[in-house]
């Protein structure tokens, strides 16, 4: 995790605010707070570590802001949103959303789940990757085979631009679970199993592609020119 961590904070509520402010500069991070949709879609994502995203804001909504960011920047995301409604999760996640909070919540709990996603390593954006007949688009976080896109969640898509950074190696399961997997809720190797599970069923003919490294992990076959 880098030290002092930029963190953008957006934030319409004026008491909830400051108290995320005043508990994430406790802990060194180095805070911007904006409290105004429109104001939050014209900031550079870039210059931040992390953000944290209130989904109800003046202006412009906080999805809007999601939307925007992920055109250009890959920074984690943690939406915060008053609202428990399952669909509104969904959305956030396909968006590019890294981790979700229903309000109220204990402030500390934010802290650790902004310490968790910044130890995990953020996938760069890169060129598009063609192996066999997978390709890989970084950018635009899509996967296609035998040029049909493949409907991955946001896990699983980050389990296979994992593998395809180094397409005939082997990645252990461990570090598939930090690097893809939110650590509190479904972080263990069982749970990564099941995406790998997953994952292969996606992908149809090309799902032996993906292939078990017994004892280590798993890696993207590279079946050469």
């Amino acid at each position: 995790m880098p030290s002092n961590p930029r963190i953008l904070l957006v934030e319409d509520d004026p008491r909830l605010g400051a108290e995320i402010r005043d508990t994430l500069v406790g802990e060194d991070f180095d805070v911007t707070w904006l409290t105004d949709g429109a104001l939050a879609i014209r900031e550079d994502p870039g210059a931040f570590h992390l953000v944290v995203l209130d989904l109800m804001l003046p202006n412009s909504h906080g999805f809007d802001v999601l939307k925007k960011y992920r055109e250009t920047s890959d920074v984690p995301v943690i939406i915060l949103t008053a609202r428990a409604d399952t669909h509104d999760k969904v959305r956030g996640f396909k968006l590019g959303g890294d981790d979700y909070l229903t309000k109220p919540f204990w402030p500390e709990e934010l802290v650790a789940r902004i310490g968790a996603r910044l130890r995990r390593p953020t996938i760069e954006r890169d060129a598009d990757r063609t192996i066999g007949p997978l390709t890989i688009d970084f950018d635009a976080r899509t996967i296609t085979t035998h040029g049909q896109p493949v409907d991955l969640t946001r896990v699983e898509f980050d389990i296979v631009a994992t593998l395809a950074q180094r397409p005939g190696a082997a990645v252990s399961r461990r570090q598939l679970v930090e690097r893809c997997l939110d650590e509190e809720r479904e972080g263990t190797e069982r749970t990564l199993d099941v995406h790998v599970s997953r994952i292969r069923k996606k992908l149809g003919e090309s799902s032996d592609l993906v292939q078990t490294v017994w004892g280590i992990g798993y890696k993207l076959a590279d079946p050469g020119p």
